[in-house]
């Protein structure tokens, strides 16, 4: 962090940097080794990574020794470095994206404090952790962190540059990180919306035009370089390659995952309205509240300062992008985040507190403080609408009504105590607070109830040392957590082309003496198989688990349209 430190000597800059490093760094690191990783995507990106070091091949990221070819590596080699240096994957996989937190935060700040004052900084950076959204991405596993974390770095490159500039070093630092976002997540190029404002104030109102010149061309080059540091290396393997899984990958993830993902995507399909009444009020609090509550001040201020228009217009330009395309997830907006909340930090800076709000604020407070309360003492007496709630995960609540019981005590005794400070003072104590006790305990408790563990160590000793063990209609976590070696027939086939390669697969192993089953579910349509004749293998992730054997097989099964078969050794070694 010497870089942020290097031209801020004040002793004031240097106490909050530093205690926003420690209160960041203690928030991003709780839970972190207490827990494996949890569906729907954990799973996915921590096999793959798991893959990178067991097999050594980290250009083309595979799940259960198919290439994935929905995502650019760059996260999931975070994981698999973090995995190589520790030896410890449930402690590894959580770090990277706590590391962008913490990264994230600390750039806020310094923004913050160089564009406007320390405390405005300081605001900004406590003002982003209190976002829900904020705190629940950058502890997961997913990728949506990182590449908010690299857009943050691209826009702080070239806010530096125009804004506090001239400053061409990180004005092609954005530049780089930008190209380091694309190879997460294909959007790392969001920064470059910001332009549009600022190109807009240099024309019109002839601000920042030192930081224009001809050097800026050279900007794209950057972001290629960097881009081409994985892109020609992958191209020219695939072409020395030349198999059809190579060439495959590379069409899918040059074209398919982006272009046509964003203009004709195939799932998650949105109203263009989605983010601004569905995700923002809610996964964004407190912002839309305090821009009702300081409706006045905020347009003032808007009206008096091109930084802060600057700012609101690119987090604008970055919801209108994600809306304009028809699939649309929370998480795709979590990289204007940051700009959103130091935009308005300054806007506010210096504003007294506004009684509704603060009564509003707090009355939430206290209502959720009961309602959690009021769960803890259900789920200890075992209600019977909460057992039949969570009859897919346990039986037993107790645990869970305990976590909830103490958290609820926790949390309204801490705002007894606290009932004569600031609203969102309080808000950011219980939010601490919740996310000390949940990513404990709470992470403990939940751990077996969000993962196959139980359910494959099962199969395992009921198939055997010797025995042989497929898949079929599955997730990545049922390969990750197998403490047996794990046939599969192609993840990315239908279901009807994975059974008729795995009942080949069964008729091969009788031939050869070898004793082979296959784990599907319950739910799911076979014609080579009935599903009868099946060992239930209990439940996991809401679905009942079959073991199918030879004797489950019935008629003649035809054969797969395509020969395709991937082999796993014992993935769930890591356990150990």
């Amino acid at each position: 962090m010497a870089f942020l430190l290097k031209y801020f000597n004040s002793d004031d800059y240097r106490r909050v940097f530093w205690a926003l490093f420690v209160l960041t760094l203690v928030v991003m690191a709780l839970g972190v080794g207490f827990r494996s990783p949890w569906p729907a995507d954990e799973p996915r990106f921590v096999e793959v990574a798991r893959e990178m070091v067991a097999s050594g091949q980290w250009l083309f990221p595979a799940r259960g020794g198919e290439f994935y070819p929905d995502k650019p590596p760059v996260f999931m080699w975070a994981i698999a470095l973090c995995y190589f240096l520790l030896g410890n994957l449930k402690l590894a996989f959580l770090i990277p994206n706590a590391l962008c937190g913490l990264v994230t935060v600390l750039l806020v700040f310094d923004l913050g404090a160089r564009l406007w004052n320390v405390r405005t900084g300081r605001n900004a950076a406590l003002l982003l952790m209190l976002v829900p959204q904020f705190l629940m991405q950058t502890k997961n596993a997913q990728i949506d962190a990182m590449v908010m974390c690299w857009i943050t770095v691209g826009c702080y490159g070239l806010i530096r540059h125009f804004m506090t500039g001239p400053s061409w070093r990180w004005y092609f630092i954005g530049w780089a990180f930008m190209g380091l976002g694309v190879i997460t997540k294909g959007v790392g190029f969001l920064p470059l919306l910001i332009l549009l404002p600022l190109g807009f104030y240099a024309w019109k109102q002839k601000l920042y035009r030192d930081s224009w010149g001809w050097r800026a061309l050279a900007g794209p080059v950057v972001m290629l370089a960097v881009i081409a540091c994985w892109l020609v290396p992958m191209v020219l393997t695939v072409k020395a390659a030349g198999t059809p899984e190579h060439l495959a990958y590379m069409n899918n993830i040059l074209f398919k995952q982006t272009g046509e993902r964003y203009v004709n995507a195939w799932h998650h399909i949105k109203p263009w309205y989605f983010f601004v009444f569905s995700v923002i009020p809610w996964l964004w609090f407190p912002l839309p509240l305090l821009v009702i509550a300081y409706w006045k001040r905020v347009v003032a201020a808007i009206k008096a300062d091109p930084r802060i228009i600057i700012l609101l217009c690119w987090v604008a330009l970055v919801v209108l992008f994600f809306s304009i395309s028809p699939g649309k997830r929370n998480v795709y907006i979590l990289p204007a985040l940051p700009m959103a909340a130091l935009a308005m930090a300054a806007a506010l800076a210096g504003v007294g507190r506004c009684n509704w709000f603060e009564k509003l604020v707090s009355g939430l407070l206290w209502f959720l403080g009961a309602v959690v309360l009021a769960a803890g003492v259900l789920s200890f007496m075992h209600h019977p609408k909460l057992v039949k709630a969570m009859a897919d995960y346990t039986e037993d609540l107790t645990g869970i009504g305990m976590m909830f019981i103490s958290l609820g005590l926790a949390w309204l005794a801490l705002l007894l105590w606290s009932r004569r400070q600031a609203a969102l003072l309080r808000a950011g104590m219980v939010s601490i607070l919740g996310w000390a006790l949940v990513s404990t305990w709470g992470y403990s408790l939940l751990d077996d109830m969000r993962t196959p563990r139980s359910l494959m160590q099962h199969t395992a000793e009921v198939i055997g040392p010797e025995a042989e063990l497929g898949l079929i209609d599955f997730k990545e976590q049922f390969i990750l957590f197998s403490p047996v070696s794990i046939t599969h027939f192609s993840y990315l086939a239908p279901n009807e082309q994975q059974e008729r390669n795995a009942a080949l697969w069964l008729n091969e192993g009788l031939a050869e003496g070898k004793q082979r089953f296959v784990l599907a579910p319950a739910s799911i349509q076979l014609n080579c198989f009935d599903l009868g004749k099946g060992r239930d293998m209990g439940m996991a992730h809401r679905e009942t688990w079959l073991l199918l054997g030879v004797d489950a097989m019935q008629g003649e099964c035809p054969a797969p349209a395509r020969l395709q078969r991937f082999f796993t050794a014992t993935p769930g070694s890591w356990m150990h």
